[in-house]
This record gives C-alpha cells, sequence and structure tokens, in this order.
C-alpha cells in the first residue's frame, strides 16, 4: 500500500501567516525523517504572501499526505482547526520556523513518549523537543544560551510552542483546545494546562528554531516585552494585553522593536484605574517578580556553564538547587513582595523615561510623565 494512503501515526499541525519564505524548508526537512508514517496540516491564518500555494508546490511531490485549510487569523484557532481535520493517533504543534537535524527525531520523540504513557500506565504525558537557536552570527551569545538552557527546565512559563508539542489526540481532547480569545500565549496557557493535568516530558531530540524575531527586533527589547507580557497574563490582566499596540508583529513585516508605546500605553491605562487598584496592580506585579527570583541563581549558573564552554543544558545547577532547597518559600514573604513590587514600580517607570528619550527626537518634559 502506497504510505500516503495509510493512516498517520502522528498529524503534524502546522499555524502559519506570511511563511512563504520558511515553509519550503520546513517541508524539506520534513521529508527526511525516517521510520514515521505522518501527515502535514498547514492552517494558514490569512497569507497574503502565497504561503498556502508554497506549501502545496513543495508538497505535491513529498511521500506524505499535505494538506492546507484556512482557518483565519490567532494561533490558536489555527492550531484547534488543525486538530480537527487530522487524523493520526498522535499530534504535533510545531512552527514554521522549525527544523530537525536528525532524521530520526520524530520516531524517537514518538518511542519515548509511548514508553513514558507505559510508565505512568495513562496517555496523560506531552512531549518537547531540546530547543536550539538558528541565528544568522554563530558568535557564542549568553542571551540565547541562557533561553536554550531555560527550555529544558520543568517550570512554569518555562515550555513554549518553539519546542514543539507532541501529545496523543485523547489527551490533547482532555486538556484542549488551544485558547482563542487571546491574540498571544495560547501556547504558555496550554503548556500550564498540561503540567496540572498530566506530565510533561523532553524528548531526545534536538529542534532548531530561528532567532529571526530577536535579531530583527532586538534581544533587548523582544525580551523585555516578553517579560511584560508574561507579567500581565499571570496576574489576570488580560484588558491590558488587549491594549498593547503590536504586541507581535507579522514576521515579513518586523522590524526594530520600539517599546515605548507599549509602556505608554500601560502607563495610560494604570492612570484611568483608582489608586488602590493601581497598588493592587504593582503589588501582584511584585508577588510574579518574587516568585520567579529563582531565575537569578539559574541565571548565575548558566553564566558559569556558557564561561566553560559546557553545552546548553548540561554542566551543574548548584546554585539554582540551593536556592529550591533553602529559598524556595522566601518569595511568599509579604515583605519580599511588597520590595518586589517597589523594584518593578521604580523600573517601569525608569524605562518608560529612558526608551522615550532613546526613541523619540524631542526633549522629554517632566510633565509628560508625572
Amino acid at each position: 500500500m502506497d504510505d500516503r494512503a495509510k493512516k498517520p501515526e502522528l498529524s503534524i499541525i502546522v499555524p502559519a501567516l506570511n511563511e512563504a519564505g520558511t515553509i519550503g524548508d520546513l517541508i524539506r526537512n520534513l521529508a527526511a525523517q525516517k521510520d514515521v508514517n505522518f501527515e502535514v496540516i498547514l492552517s494558514d491564518g490569512g497569507s497574503t504572501d502565497g504561503t498556502p500555494d508554497m506549501f502545496r508546490k513543495e508538497a505535491q511531490n513529498a511521500s506524505f499526505p499535505a494538506r492546507s485549510i484556512h482557518m483565519g487569523r490567532g494561533r490558536g484557532r489555527q492550531m484547534n482547526g488543525g486538530a480537527e481535520v487530522a487524523s493520526g493517533d498522535f499530534l504535533l504543534f510545531l512552527h514554521a520556523d522549525s527544523l530537525f537535524e536528525d532524521p530520526n527525531a520524530l520516531r524517537k520523540a514518538l518511542d519515548a513518549l509511548g514508553e513514558a504513557m507505559q510508565a505512568v500506565g495513562h496517555e496523560r504525558v506531552a512531549g518537547r523537543f531540546t530547543l536550539r537557536f538558528r541565528r544568522q552570527d554563530g558568535t557564542p551569545s549568553l542571551f540565547y544560551y541562557y533561553h536554550e538552557c531555560k527550555a529544558g527546565l520543568d517550570r512554569g512559563e518555562c515550555i513554549h510552542g518553539d519546542q514543539g508539542f507532541l501529545l496523543h489526540r485523547s489527551f490533547f481532547s482532555s486538556v484542549g483546545p488551544f485558547e482563542e480569545t487571546i491574540p498571544i500565549l495560547e501556547d504558555t496557557r496550554f503548556a500550564e494546562t498540561v503540567r496540572g493535568r498530566g506530565t510533561w516530558i523532553l524528548c531526545p531530540s534536538v529542534i532548531f528554531t530561528s532567532a529571526r524575531r530577536f535579531e530583527t527586533e532586538g534581544c533587548a527589547e523582544r525580551e523585555t516585552l516578553n517579560a511584560m507580557v508574561m507579567t500581565l497574563s499571570a496576574i489576570g490582566r488580560a484588558d491590558f494585553l488587549d491594549e498593547m499596540p503590536r504586541v507581535y508583529a507579522v514576521q515579513n513585516r518586523a522590524g526594530r522593536l520600539r517599546l515605548y508605546p507599549f509602556f505608554y500605553r500601560i502607563r495610560e491605562l494604570l492612570k484611568a484605574l483608582p489608586l488602590r487598584e493601581r497598588m493592587r496592580f504593582w503589588y501582584q506585579c511584585g508577588c510574579h517578580a518574587a516568585a520567579n527570583s529563582w531565575q537569578i541563581a539559574f541565571f548565575l549558573d548558566v553564566w558559569r556553564n556558557f564561561s566553560k564552554g559546557i553545552p546548553p543544558g548540561e554542566g551543574q545547577f548548584q546554585l539554582l538547587r540551593c536556592f529550591d532547597r533553602f529559598l524556595v518559600k522566601v518569595p511568599e514573604n509579604r515583605l519580599i513582595r511588597i520590595s518586589a513590587a517597589s523594584l518593578v514600580w521604580l523600573w517601569f517607570y525608569t524605562m518608560l523615561v529612558c526608551r522615550y528619550v532613546r526613541e523619540n527626537t524631542r526633549r522629554v518634559g517632566t510633565r509628560h510623565f508625572c
């Protein structure tokens, strides 16, 4: 029987929006995978650059079945739509700019997931891949090294969609679908739902994702915005996120990221709140910052390993272990949270002024920021 006619073991769902420049590479990369019967479903969000046409052109001679569907913009909606039409027993949600170097990556991942499910006796297990960045500049970078190490941790807010999400369709049915009412962070929220109802494993293969957004928008700028978005989501201020301008621009339209509009918009939203609500907002931000203070210890461990040339994810993380053993309850102290809230408040308004000065040519008026 033709492989294309068999029921696939795995359905690979690729949400895309204006990815004509990357989708061909992904199809050719997946064609090199061995010992796995899979299908690929492109769930397009309304591309204007010919992404679906490019996908069909590249996939017409592939050894696996491939089709595209149109779901409208919204990554959560796109992934849910792909899952609805998928026919495989396992689902892999994969970004369009992801690649595998190991031709056995998918086979190893499915085997590891199957072994994990057999060990626990149920299907409430999901896998993600070890993350590495594909960069134009190959110079060693502590910034990328840190994020590659962090992606290997099984902690809250550390698992994201660029690692690929692999799980049995029955588990997806119980923990899904992806949220469609939010324009961003649908992958992070899904990952936390999986953590609450099941188990994450780290698959034995590496997934390479493009660093193009960091390279285009600026590492510091994108990381700052990501931190703001994660904090607002964690404290339940979806209303602020809805008001944020151009949080995630379409990749082919992205440029150097200007942070001042984000800081300014948050400040304007805060000004409209009563004093008590503003104080509560900053306290909640402080609680979230304190809860993530473990990252200080982790960063110091990563810095030491990076300076020694140890591959990402390997080496010792002694300071992090010490934090988990002796200091894990400290962030719950009310005084610590208030102190953290004060530091977050100071950081925010310092950044507001600094970004205005940096991103605008006219002179800053003190009254403008009061």
